[in-house]
């Protein structure tokens, strides 16, 4: 359930008036930078100017390259960040690592307690960051509002487990002895995040590793600039009121340069990245070479399964959101629906009359339930699948245009008529295409389910009970999150987040998932005066 911070209701309505509602007019002045424009002024609530910097480790700077981040519902310029030069990351590190002996000494509980602050602080903004993450990602305002809101629960569960962390103590075969498990964090954690969720994925990595007792360095996306210095500015403040170094929670603005040094820097303990398949296998490949520690949060050709037992008013709005919400940029994006013989036409003409009723417009409007797309690159990459769709005997039942309006804009579209295995079907594409597709049994359902590379997520819609099982069973679903009459998206942070295969096998947020941010060691404690060894073995 969506929780809302306190604010009066006076302040909440006058930030929303000062809410730009500009997708449908193009500003005379292109030069002029949004934050420059009295309706943007709340931007400076989260001291953020026209040039921002774009390096934090105790200390504010930024040498490398001036990048200027663009508001994808317009594509015009919102403010200039300097990133960092590689002189600057190497400083960086070395202050991160300085700072990590002064973090680690600090009990589990104490850590817990800088971090239920920054959850905190991060209330007090919610709604202005929301509001960037808006504006500078694209995705509609209340999808902004609930990532920061996920930072915060995350904050709110890394408070708890703070005083939880610690392994067993396990019986010894040994008269005198003690054998337990000691978790220690591994050091420093390199972030690097994907554009699709600016604040949640840090968020995540964040609140677990600083209650493990790691530092941490962010790179965010070299799109998303913007709200990595706004939320690096939160953070520090509380370190700052704290007494404590700020580079435990350091930031390096910057491209793939500042990524591939900290993915081949033997300093970085753990490297956390998310993003694409095909980008994570290349930093994959670098952190493996120095036998570095790894957490991939890759992409994800995500299935949903209706049967012919299936609830249809589950199913349809649960198809929608799926593949609809955040314009299909959700790495749990709902991409190939697959329906029993028996209800696939019906399905199809349900969702296609539901995505006519999809309020397309301004993220900033309360009522709008999708928004552009991020980047221009991204429209592009929706041009050609459609057109590979079409040529693989693909039918567009709905949607396949791109909208003609200032921004991003694209038709969510649907597609039915498509081999099960087609290359474009096979193909995580992150935009809104939905693939329709036709199966007859529960074997072909599950098969089809699990023959895609990817691993992330999967539901199905059934009121077999058995069925729901053997979904759940070593024969079903081989992904990391599999669901049962709810969609692919909206996963809870109390359950591990991740998935398997080319997902890349990393686990975030709850569970055990802390344990990716700490180094186990088994001790064996002799109390006695003797010295017996393990299996019985005699050494005399």
């Amino acid at each position: 359930m969506q929780r809302f911070i306190p604010l009066t209701l006076a302040r909440h309505w006058a930030l929303r008036k000062r809410l730009p509602t500009l997708c449908y007019r193009q500003t005379a002045a292109m030069s002029t930078l949004l934050i420059n424009q009295p309706k943007y002024s709340w931007l400076k609530e989260l001291g953020l100017q026209e040039e921002n910097d774009g390096v934090y480790n105790g200390t504010w700077g930024g040498q490398g390259e001036v990048i200027t981040s663009h508001c994808p519902a317009n594509n015009e310029p919102i403010a200039r960040v300097r990133q960092a030069s590689l002189v600057e990351y190497e400083e960086t590190v070395r202050k991160a690592k300085e700072a990590w002996k002064v973090w680690a000494d600090i009990p589990a509980p104490k850590r817990g307690e800088i971090v239920r602050q920054i959850g905190d602080a991060l209330r007090k903004k919610i709604k202005v960051l929301g509001s960037l993450v808006s504006l500078e990602m694209g995705k509609i305002y209340v999808e902004g509002v609930g990532e920061v809101q996920e930072y915060v629960d995350v904050c709110d569960y890394a408070v708890g487990l703070s005083r939880m962390i610690g392994g067993p103590v396990l019986p010894s075969e040994r008269p005198g002895h003690a054998l337990i498990e000691q978790w220690n964090p591994v050091g420093l954690v390199g972030i690097i995040t994907a554009f699709n969720f600016p604040v949640a994925v840090y968020g995540w990595n964040n609140a677990l590793a600083l209650v493990c007792g790691n530092v941490c360095l962010w790179k965010g996306a070299p799109t998303t600039p913007l709200t990595s210095v706004a939320v690096t500015k939160i953070v520090a403040e509380v370190l700052e009121q704290n007494n404590l170094p700020g580079a435990i929670c350091s930031m390096t603005c910057g491209g793939a340069e500042i990524g591939s040094a900290m993915a081949k820097d033997e300093r970085v303990d753990l490297v956390s990245f998310t993003g694409s398949t095909n980008v994570g296998k290349m930093v994959s490949l670098m952190v493996q070479e120095r036998f570095g520690r790894q957490l991939l949060e890759l992409g994800g050709n995500n299935a949903i399964v209706v049967f012919e037992d299936a609830d249809l008013n589950l199913v349809v709005p649960s198809a929608v959101f799926a593949a609809v919400g955040t314009a299909g940029q959700r790495c749990t994006t709902t991409r190939r629906l697959m329906l029993h013989e028996s209800v696939h036409d019906e399905v199809v003409k349900r969702i296609a009359k539901a995505y006519k009723q999809v309020r397309i417009g301004d993220p900033w409007d309360p009522s709008t339930l999708y928004g552009p797309l991020h980047t221009k690159q991204a429209i592009e990459q929706y041009k050609a699948a459609i057109e590979q769709a079409k040529q693989q005997g693909g039918t567009v039942v709905y949607g396949g245009q791109v909208m003609d309006r200032p921004g991003n804009y694209v038709e969510p579209t649907i597609i039915t008529g498509l081999a099960h295995d087609a290359p474009i079907v096979h193909t995580e594409t992150f935009v809104p295409i939905l693939y329709v597709l036709k199966f007859k049994t529960e074997e072909e359902g599950f098969a089809w389910n699990n023959e895609v590379k990817q691993g992330l997520s999967s539901s199905i819609f059934t009121r077999d009970m058995g069925r729901v099982f053997r979904w759940l069973g070593p024969k079903g679903s081989d992904c990391g999150i599999v669901n049962v009459n709810i969609p692919t998206s909206g996963a809870e942070i109390g359950g591990a987040f991740g998935g398997e295969k080319h997902t890349g096998g990393g686990r975030e947020s709850g569970s055990d998932s802390w344990k990716q941010y700490m180094r186990r060691s088994t001790c064996t404690i002799n109390y006695s005066k003797d010295l017996p060894l393990a299996q019985g073995i005699k050494f005399e």
